[in-house]
């Protein structure tokens, strides 16, 4: 039994790599370029973020001139790695057979496929941090042109975002739509024919694209009155007091100031009235009292959202648990260089049977929110 382990192991760690690779969408998408050193529950990442720079004329002195730039302090982003979850499953006599021939057997697939969709569905859940949006709530985007992605594209130009590693990932209704239009399958468009023979939408329009069964759904507070602001915010708020407003603002709602075009998105659920409503980024105009807050969708309102985005908006850490006594357990792990995610095995024998347990310790985090942008739809 343990020479047939000591080989079943590496195979069914290599095997379950592979599909979970191939499950696994948002990993391969975002940045998880980090140190891949053991770690506990609870550990946190400083990610760094650039800090703008400026720009200074140069006038000859006898003296070196104050640099403005000289005492920047780059902003950092923690993520901590409190997600550790496992799927497990057993193995027969003639499903390690299986293993052993380089078949990963079906137990076992699915629960790396269970992993792998909660990883997917966890990424896509930062959406909620996202303020920038375009699409129409309650319309499917390419249902007619390839307008969102375009103005997608615009949002993220507008905001000085990278032309390079952009991607848009979209659930199986825009696909769908997407490969309808001829921007997307006729070969003039795309360069070569897979859109219209595999159905692949390749890249185009700056972005390449990804469909994602687990793309989100939000549903809107139900926001039922006319919420205004309350007295002076200052410049870089992230609270204002509500002078009227009834119903509930929920995480993840969009809404903007009237004499301001910057997009709010709200941070903790809000109960309407007169009470504080937390959202981000901080004011980009103050406000002086009594300014109309509008939110971006009806009251409660269900809506599909597909994600464009750098990949520099959002951060994935994965990292393989610190070693610990096994009390007779096998335990090994590997990490996946493409998706940068570190898979657990650990063997244990308990009664009259053999347990197998997929296991994965990572966290996650939006790290430049004017990197992304929602594409609502229906």
């Amino acid at each position: 039994m343990a020479n047939t382990l000591t080989n079943v192991i590496p195979q069914l760690l290599a095997q379950g790599v592979a599909t979970l690779r191939e499950n696994s969408v948002m990993p391969r998408l975002v940045n998880s370029n980090y140190s891949a050193l053991g770690a506990q529950r609870g550990s946190t990442i400083d990610i760094p973020i650039p800090t703008a720079a400026s720009v200074t004329a140069v006038t000859a002195a006898n003296v070196p001139p104050v640099n403005p730039n000289t005492d920047i302090v780059p902003d950092t982003v923690a993520i901590t790695l409190n997600n550790w979850n496992e799927s497990d499953f057993t193995l027969t006599d003639s499903e390690i057979r299986q293993v052993l021939n380089g078949t990963i057997p079906m137990s076992a697939a699915e629960a790396i496929k269970a992993l792998a969709n909660q990883i997917d569905s966890d990424l896509m859940s930062l959406y909620k941090t996202i303020p920038y949006y375009c699409g129409t709530p309650g319309v499917t985007p390419f249902s007619a042109s390839t307008t969102e992605a375009t103005q997608a594209r615009k949002i993220l130009n507008n905001n000085a975002v990278p032309l390079t590693d952009r991607r848009f990932v979209m659930n199986p209704e825009t696909e769908a739509n997407a490969l309808d239009l001829r921007a997307f399958q006729d070969m003039s468009f795309s360069g070569d024919a897979s859109a219209i023979i595999d159905g692949k939408v390749n890249r185009k329009l700056g972005f390449d694209f990804f469909m994602d069964q687990n793309a989100p759904t939000h549903t809107n507070g139900t926001q039922n009155g006319a919420y205004t602001v309350n007295g002076v915010a200052a410049l870089g708020a992230k609270t204002l007091t509500l002078q009227v407003g009834a119903g509930t603002a929920l995480i993840g709602d969009i809404f903007t100031i009237a004499g301001d075009t910057q997009p709010y998105v709200v941070t903790a659920n809000c109960a309407g009235g007169a009470v504080p409503i937390l959202f981000s980024p901080g004011l980009k105009i103050a406000t002086a009292g009594g300014e109309a807050i509008t939110f971006v969708g009806a009251a409660s309102g269900v809506f599909d959202h597909d994600l464009a985005f750098h990949r520099d908006a959002f951060a994935f850490v994965s990292r393989p648990l610190a070693d610990e006594d096994g009390l007779g357990n096998i335990i090994e792990s590997v990490i996946d260089p493409v998706s940068g995610i570190a898979l657990r095995l650990e063997v244990s024998r308990e009664h009259k049977r053999t347990r197998y347990s997929f296991d994965i310790l990572y966290g996650f985090a939006t790290v430049r929110q004017e990197m992304a942008v929602r594409i609502f739809g229906a």
